[in-house]
């Protein structure tokens, strides 16, 4: 009987800012599996006239997370689609306790580690507010560290840039508040595990990058 290969799962944790989106676009290249961004996959849909994407838009401008019935069956059917066949890379997902049980439940017997990008409140709001995406081409900047040539142009495809509206000063400090009280706590959890990997995550995107992959050999 042939054994069943395990699938890899990497789990990015860290608040708002921390960079970990663009860590996990690296590491996802690196590894040969997909990216899955709840974060990507929320603004998608609250961009559709249905009910649940009203809903989500609602949530998100006010700050505030999807609950965890439908993040949950969301996540589950993005892990379950063929490209996810050997493993992904989690942005965003688990965001507390109960959603982890919920992974656990969905990714049995397949291999996870979880990285927890770890940066200060103090940074956190800066280089959320600092920073701006592309909707057309999904490139990110930060007009201190990481300006466009040209002013609010993306450099790639010239389309205006965007300011999310959880990146917005209001928005990221209640995120922050809600990270410290629900999402630490797991930290600890993968810890116990004996699964979790914490990178400091004030530097360059470079700089953290290696560290993240000198921790992964």
């Amino acid at each position: 009987m042939t054994e069943q290969k395990q699938k890899q799962l990497i789990i990015f944790l860290g608040p708002q800012g921390s960079g970990k989106g663009t860590q996990a676009k690296i590491l996802a290249k690196d590894f040969g599996i997909p990216h899955v961004s709840t974060g990507d996959i929320f603004r998608e849909e609250r961009e559709k006239d249905t009910e649940r994407g009203k809903l989500i838009r609602s949530l998100i401008d006010g700050g505030n997370f999807v609950p965890d019935e439908i993040t949950n069956e969301m996540v589950k059917d993005r892990l379950g689609e063929q490209d996810c066949a050997n493993g992904a890379i989690l942005d965003g997902y688990p965001r507390n306790l109960a959603q982890a049980g919920v992974l656990d439940e969905i990714w049995q017997g397949n291999s996870a580690t979880a990285i927890l990008v770890d940066i200060p409140d103090d940074v956190a709001m800066e280089r959320a507010v600092y920073r701006r995406n592309c909707k057309k081409c999904g490139k990110i900047y930060h007009l201190k560290s990481n300006p466009p040539k040209q002013d609010e142009i993306c450099d790639d495809c010239a389309s205006p840039l965007a300011w999310r509206d959880d990146d917005r000063e209001e928005q990221i400090k209640i995120r922050l508040k809600t990270y410290h009280q629900k999402t630490e706590p797991l930290i600890r959890y993968y810890q116990d595990k004996g699964a979790l990997v914490k990178i400091n995550g004030v530097g360059t995107i470079e700089e953290v990058a290696e560290r993240i992959k000198a921790k992964l050999k």
